[in-house]
């Protein structure tokens, strides 16, 4: 028996009907040739992955333990097994098209995860998996919400989020003392209309740095001198505004720097 590692933030899916459920939608909500498992652990998901022939198989998985397990289990995989860790990660690595991406994600490292599928967000149309219900929630959540913030804005701008449902703490080996969720992230058939994308992501970090602030002060660094006093827009505090509002307001800001 392979026992997890608390380092690495593992808790292993036990329980078949949830890991069925999980990869049927997976398999339903995907239209890439390519498929990526993250952090595949013991196989739960893995195993009713393989069973759709038609796709390209890939997992990255940091423990060696768990590849020596896989490659026991699953002979075919041989080299699409890939021993790394995931945020070291380069797609550049599997060949030429788009990856969807798949896992029951290590906890501790779930908003880095975040991040870099939206890094990658050019070759990832869609991820599916398992969060810490209050990630889950986080990323699913809408203005004037406690959970509404900097990932929410930057992940929301560009995949449609879908809260799926809730796992129970005993359905994982061993039980985390979190409540889980699963949650689904489908990139938008048309990216936003953002002036610029680097410019955007600091604009939204310095609002929610200062949440508590109307926005007036929070992004004074961003208004370059200007009096905007008038706009009613800077009268609220970060957590006020849509993803719609934040992108139009980038892209106002933008061009007082252009």
């Amino acid at each position: 028996m392979i026992y997890a590692k608390k380092k690495l933030g593992q808790h292993f899916l036990h329980d078949e009907n949830i890991a069925r459920k999980i990869v049927e939608i997976f398999l339903r909500e995907n239209s890439s040739e390519i498929i990526l498992e993250v952090g595949p652990g013991t196989g739960a998901l893995t195993k009713y992955l393989l069973e759709e022939s038609s796709l390209k198989y890939f997992a990255v998985e940091t423990d060696e333990r768990m590849i020596v397990e896989l490659q026991r289990q699953f002979s075919s995989l041989k080299s699409n097994l890939i021993h790394g860790d995931f945020l070291e990660f380069d797609f550049n690595t599997i060949q030429s098209g788009e990856i969807s991406v798949i896992g029951n994600f290590p906890y501790n490292i779930s908003s880095q995860i975040l991040f870099k599928i939206l890094d990658n967000k050019e070759r990832v149309p869609l991820m599916l998996g398992m969060f810490q219900k209050e990630v889950a929630k986080r990323i699913a959540s809408g203005e004037g919400n406690k959970d509404y913030g900097i990932l929410t804005i930057l992940i929301q701008a560009f995949y449609d989020v879908k809260y799926l449902f809730e796992v129970h703490e005993q359905n994982f080996s061993p039980a985390p003392r979190v409540k889980s969720a699963v949650i689904q992230l489908m990139r938008k058939k048309r990216p936003p209309d953002l002036k610029n994308e680097s410019f955007f992501r600091s604009l939204v970090k310095a609002g929610f740095n200062q949440r508590r602030k109307k926005l007036k002060n929070s992004l004074s660094n961003f208004l370059a001198g200007k009096n905007l006093d008038d706009e009613e827009v800077f009268s609220q505090r970060a957590e006020q505004l849509s993803v719609d509002e934040w992108i139009e307001l980038s892209n106002k800001l933008y061009d007082l720097h252009s």
